[in-house]
């Protein structure tokens, strides 16, 4: 099996003892992602939409590390502290994602890392790698 950690500076830093992402074999797991800003390592300023794409931006950044994009997700869970912003994670969820969507769970939580209101982690499957003939 390889295993591979994955780290991009296009998404935040971990803050914690884990990685942003781990591959094994073809299958990467990426822990979760909060509104935190890569380049100043806080939370981005505006309302909730604002914060909803970017936990997205930075799941894309680390898919996109990984070698995979959001057409490789197979799982997403999504962690918010107010339920009634589901309906924004669906409507900018369609703009990153189209059919097949990923399988997805959503979890309502008292509290999350730094005060955010949404946290999102997934799993991807990539594509099987093609290789010259030697």
């Amino acid at each position: 099996m390889i295993k591979e950690t994955i780290s991009t500076d296009k998404a935040p830093q971990a803050i914690g003892t884990y990685s942003q992402a781990v591959r094994a074999d073809r299958t990467v797991y990426l822990s979760g992602q909060i509104p935190l800003s890569p380049e100043t390592m806080t939370l981005v300023e505006g309302d909730i939409k604002a914060q909803i794409v970017q936990v997205f931006e930075n799941l894309q950044a680390v898919a996109e590390a990984a070698g995979g994009t959001f057409a490789d997700f197979v799982k997403l869970n999504v962690y918010l502290t107010d339920l009634s912003h589901f309906p924004l994670v669906n409507e900018i969820m369609g703009r990153y994602f189209q059919e097949p969507y990923p399988a997805r769970a959503a979890i309502g939580v008292a509290a999350l890392p730094k005060g955010a209101p949404v946290e999102i982690d997934g799993i991807m499957c990539l594509p099987p790698q093609e290789y010259p003939a030697s």
